[in-house]
C-alpha cells in the first residue's frame, strides 16, 4: 500500500536503526504475518527528530543514557567479533594419533581393537606371540639377552648425549608409557626385574633393512612386551636409554592398562587380578620381594646352625600337631577323607625320634577358620624342631633371628608400622634385646585383680574366668572351655596391649596339649609366644615326650571336642607310639611368615602379603552356558564378532560407568 511505503521511507530518513525496521517488516511478510501491521508498530517506536519517543518528547538525561547503553553494546559487539577472528586464525589441534588415539577409545573398543591386530598379523605370515627372543642366529647359536639391571649398572658412566654406536645390547621387556615428539622420534619406558630404562627411538638409527619405522612402532601399545636390539647411550637431558636399530613384538598386551595417574587402587580387583596389580604398583612387587628376603634369612640363620630342610605330608588320616579346624578333602583310589594338614608338628618330632636332630620345613597349612584382616584359610609357616634344646634356648634363636633379619631388611632395628592402614597412626617397634617377657596366668591376676584357682582346667578357675568376664565386659567365648575362657582373657588383658616383641610365657597345661610341663610351676607349661603389636608371630615349647602324660593330655582334648570345641586335638596314637621308642629332650618353635611380612612391610591386611589370597566366588549377572565358558576364547570370539560388551563382560577388563573407566568386581575388600 502506498501508505505502508511512505511510512517506511520516513522511518529510514528519520532515524539510522529503521533499516533494521524495514528487514523485520520483510521478514513478518515472508512469515505470512501484515507487514503494514508491522510498520506501525515500528513507527510508533521509533523517535523522532525531536527525541520524540511515541509522540512524547524525551528527555535529555534519558537520551544520554540511551547514547551509553548503544555505545556499550557497541564495544561488546566488537569485543565478540575480534575473539571470533582471533580464533578462525588460531591453528587447530593436531589430531590424536597411534597410541594416544587409542587411548581414547572405550575399553571394550580397544579390547576389539587389538585382537582385530593380532589376526591381521597373523593373516600378514607375521608371528604376534614369537617362541623366543633374541631368535637364534643362522649357525644355531644363542645371541646375549642382557637385563635391564645390570643394562643400568653397566652403562648408567656414561656422559649426557654419549653414544656407544659400535656396541650391540639387546633388551626385553614391557611397556609401560609411550610418548612421542614427532612421527620420527618415540620414547618409551620398558620396565623389567623391577628395573626401568628408556628407549629412545630415533628415525635416523633405524635399520630399513628389517622392516619401516613407522608401521614397526604405530603398533606398539603400553603393556606390550618387546624386544630391543639396539645400542647404548643417554639422552640430551642425561637420562640412560637404548637406540633401537630394530623392534620386535614379543607379545601384545590385548586390555587397555591404568594409566600412570590412574593407578589401581581397588583393593577388590588388586587382590583378584594380582598380575594386574603387580604391573601396576611398584610398592606390591616390593612387598613380596620383602617376603622373599624372610624366607632366605630364616633358610641361612638354620642351616649356618645345622638343620636340615625337609618335607611332610600335606595330607594327613588325623588333623593333629594344632589346635585347628581341619580341610576335608578325598582319596579316590582308596575311597578315604583325609585332612589337609594343620601343622607339621607330628611328622617333624617323629624325625627326631628318628635320629635327625635338627630339622625345619616351611611350607604352607591348611585351617578351615575365619577370614580376616589377620586370617587366611591357608597361609606359609616355618617349623624347626632342636634335640636338646628347651623353651628358653628358642627364646634367645628368636631374638637372634629377627633382630639379624631386621637390620638386615630395614637397615636399623626400629619399624614403622601402621596398625590400622597408611591413614592410621604411626608406631614405632623397637626389637632391641632382650625382649619383654610376661607370664600369662600371673598377668592375668594382676590385671584383672582376681586370683585363678587351680587346676586351670577346674569348674571353679571356668566359673572365676567367667566372673572376671563379666565384671570386665569381656564377651565369652563359644564354647566356654577353659582353654578358650583363658584365651580370651589374655587377648584382653595382654595381648591387645602389647606394641613391642614380648613373649608371653608359661601357658596352662590345657591350652598346650603337645607341650611339656614346666619344671616348677604347677599346672603350666614350658612355652611362649612372641606378640608383636597386639598380633602373635611365633610360638614355642619344650616338647612333651613323655607317652604317658602325652596320651592324657589328649584324652583332656577329646573331653573340649565333646563339649563342642571343634577345635581341639584328636587322640595319634601312631604318634604316642612313636614317643614310646623315646624323644630326646627337645624344643619345638613356629613362625607365621604372612604376619611377620605384613610387620615388615607395613601392610595391616594379610592379603597384601599373599599373592594370591582367599577370596569368594564373584557374582557375575552372565548365562549359564557364558560362565561355564573360557574366558579368553569367549572374549575373543565376541569381540571379532564385533559384540564390544561382551568382550568386556568375557575378558575380566574396563568397563565404563559413571563416566569414568573402572574394572569390574564387587564390593567384597574385606579379608
Amino acid at each position: 500500500m502506498p501508505g505502508g511505503q511512505g511510512a517506511t521511507r520516513s522511518v529510514s530518513s528519520l532515524h539510522p536503526d529503521a533499516p533494521a525496521a524495514a528487514a523485520a517488516a520483510a521478514a513478518a511478510a515472508a512469515a505470512g504475518e501484515d507487514p503494514e501491521q508491522q510498520q506501525v508498530v515500528d513507527e510508533g517506536d521509533c523517535p523522532d527528530e525531536g527525541g520524540q519517543l511515541g509522540g512524547e518528547k524525551m528527555s535529555a538525561s534519558e537520551r544520554r543514557r540511551q547514547k551509553k547503553a548503544e555505545k556499550l553494546q557497541q564495544q561488546k559487539a566488537d569485543k565478540e567479533a575480534k575473539k571470533a577472528a582471533q580464533a578462525a586464525g588460531a591453528p587447530k589441534a593436531k589430531p590424536l594419533t597411534g597410541a594416544a588415539a587409542d587411548d581414547q577409545l572405550d575399553p571394550s573398543a580397544y579390547y576389539e581393537m587389538r585382537c582385530r591386530f593380532v589376526e591381521d598379523m597373523k593373516t600378514r605370515g607375521r608371528a604376534p606371540y614369537p617362541h623366543k627372543f633374541p631368535a637364534r642366529t643362522d649357525e644355531g647359536e644363542d645371541r646375549v639377552l642382557d637385563r635391564i639391571p645390570e643394562y643400568i649398572e653397566k652403562y648408567s658412566h656414561l656422559a649426557t648425549n654419549e653414544q656407544l654406536q659400535d656396541t650391540q645390547v639387546m633388551l626385553a621387556g614391557r611397556v609401560a608409557s609411550i610418548r612421542q615428539s614427532g612421527q620420527k622420534l618415540r620414547f618409551y619406558d620398558l620396565r623389567g626385574e623391577d628395573a626401568k630404562v628408556q628407549v629412545l627411538a630415533n628415525y635416523s638409527f633405524h635399520d630399513e633393512s628389517v622392516g619401516d619405522f613407522f608401521e614397526m612402532h604405530d603398533k606398539i601399545r603400553r603393556g606390550d612386551y618387546i624386544g630391543i636390539r639396539g645400542f647404548p647411550g643417554k639422552s640430551q637431558s642425561g637420562e640412560l636409554s637404548i637406540f633401537p636399530r630394530e623392534i620386535t613384538l614379543l607379545s601384545p598386551c590385548l586390555h587397555m592398562m591404568p594409566t600412570a595417574t590412574m593407578g589401581l587402587k581397588d583393593m577388590e580387583v588388586r587382590f583378584r587380578k594380582r598380575y594386574l596389580d603387580l604391573i601396576i604398583n611398584d610398592d606390591v612387587r616390593a612387598t613380596f620381594r620383602t617376603r622373599a628376603k624372610i624366607i632366605a634369612h630364616i633358610r641361612q640363620f638354620l642351616e649356618e646352625r645345622g638343620f636340615l630342610e625337609v618335607e611332610t605330608p600335606m595330607m594327613n588320616m588325623i588333623p593333629g600337631g594344632a589346635s585347628a579346624r581341619p580341610f576335608v578333602t578325598h582319596h579316590n583310589d582308596l575311597d578315604l577323607d583325609l585332612y589337609m594338614r594343620v601343622a607339621p608338628e607330628l611328622y617333624l618330632k617323629m624325625l627326631i625320634i628318628g635320629g635327625m636332630d635338627r630339622v625345619y620345613e616351611i611350607g604352607r597349612l591348611f585351617r578351615n577358620e575365619g577370614i580376616d584382616m589377620t586370617h587366611n584359610p591357608e597361609f606359609t609357616s616355618c617349623e624347626f624342631y632342636m634335640a636338646y634344646a628347651d623353651y628358653q634356648d628358642l627364646m634367645k634363636m628368636t631374638e637372634q633371628m629377627l633382630c639379624t633379619m631386621i637390620q638386615g631388611i630395614k637397615g636399623s632395628n626400629k619399624v614403622k608400622y601402621h596398625p590400622d592402614g597408611p591413614d592410621g597412626p604411626e608406631v614405632e617397634i623397637d626389637f632391641k634385646t632382650p625382649f619383654k617377657c610376661v607370664s600369662m596366668v600371673e598377668e592375668i591376676e594382676k590385671q584383672s585383680g582376681e586370683k585363678l584357682p587351680t587346676p586351670y582346667d577346674s569348674p571353679e578357675c571356668v566359673a572365676a574366668m567367667e566372673k572376671i568376664m563379666v565384671k570386665h565386659g569381656i564377651e565369652p567365648p563359644k564354647p566356654r572351655t577353659a582353654a578358650k575362657l583363658m584365651d580370651k582373657l589374655c587377648g584382653h588383658f595382654i595381648e591387645d596391649k602389647i606394641v613391642h616383641p614380648t613373649f608371653i610365657t608359661e601357658h596352662p597345661q590345657m591350652m598346650s596339649p603337645l607341650a611339656k610341663w614346666h619344671r616348677s610351676k604347677p599346672h603350666l607349661t614350658e612355652r611362649f609366644e612372641l606378640f608383636v603389636v597386639g598380633r602373635e608371630i611365633c610360638n614355642a615349647y619344650t616338647e612333651l615326650n613323655d607317652p604317658k602324660r602325652q596320651r592324657e593330655c589328649f584324652l583332656s582334648q577329646s573331653k573340649a571336642k565333646a563339649q563342642g570345641d571343634d577345635e581341639a586335638q584328636p587322640i595319634d596314637e601312631d604318634y604316642c607310639t612313636a614317643l614310646e621308642y623315646g624323644l630326646p629332650p627337645t624344643g619345638g618353635w613356629g613362625l607365621g611368615i604372612d604376619r611377620l611380612t605384613m610387620l615388615l612391610a607395613d601392610k595391616n591386611n594379610i592379603k597384601e602379603v599373599i599373592l594370591f589370597p582367599a577370596m569368594k566366588p564373584e557374582m557375575q549377572a552372565q548365562p549359564a552356558a557364558a560362565a561355564a565358558a573360557s574366558p579368553a576364547p569367549l572374549a575373543a570370539s565376541a569381540a571379532l564378532a564385533g559384540s564390544a560388551a561382551a568382550a568386556a563382560a568375557a575378558a575380566g577388563g574396563w568397563r565404563h560407568q559413571d563416566g569414568e573407566a573402572k574394572l569390574r568386581g564387587t564390593a567384597d575388600v574385606t579379608n
